[in-house]
């Protein structure tokens, strides 16, 4: 009998990006590139059981570069009160149209999608973004086809950044495999 419990290892990538922009205005610039989730149209799409074709055409139409904020906070504002200084805002970003491509195959995936990401400054004032790189996430389904999926993620993560003018990391676009995944030319350190 198989056991009730999986204990999956994968190598997970934190990516920290100098965005060289005062916090403000690369929160504002980020927040503008990557647009909310335009709730009460997709909640009509689903009281109406709208086709997919649909769906994909107003996703596309509501993430000009590919994702859409699910959710923000603000961490600021509630640390402050116990005398955190920092500044930070975290976010759900993702895109559902390219979450369902790997959900076809694993519901789990949706432990990763949408994409965590923060803007904060550092102990320097210097601002950061900082993400988790996709593709080592989803790699660790173990399923070529999410894997797949999670290079494509790098690859759009890497086009957010470029337009947002912020140093793109290289390996969002060395197109390797996710480390640890079948097939990686990486060693897995799990």
């Amino acid at each position: 009998m198989a056991s009730p419990v999986a204990d999956v290892a994968y190598e997970a990538h934190r990516l920290i990006v100098d965005t060289g922009a005062p916090f403000e205005e690369f929160r504002e610039r980020y927040e503008r590139a990557v647009p909310a989730l335009d709730t009460p149209l997709f909640e009509q799409f689903m009281e109406e059981d709208a086709d997919w074709s649909t769906v994909q055409r107003a996703t596309d139409q509501n993430a000009p570069h590919g994702f859409i904020i699910y959710w923000s906070f603000d961490n600021t504002a509630l640390l402050r009160l116990a005398g955190d200084r920092w500044r930070s805002v975290q976010y759900l970003m993702g895109n559902h149209t390219i979450a369902q491509r790997m959900f076809h195959h694993d519901p789990a995936v949706m432990l990763y999608a949408p994409l965590r990401t923060e803007i904060y400054q550092d102990a320097e004032g210097v601002t950061r973004f900082a993400i988790d790189r996709p593709s080592a996430q989803f790699g660790g389904f173990g399923d070529p086809a999410i894997t797949a999926v999670g290079i494509e993620l790098d690859h759009k993560v890497a086009a957010l950044l470029e337009f947002l003018g912020a140093p793109v990391p290289e390996q969002l676009t060395d197109g390797h495999s996710a480390p640890g995944a079948p097939g990686s030319t990486r060693p897995n350190s799990s």
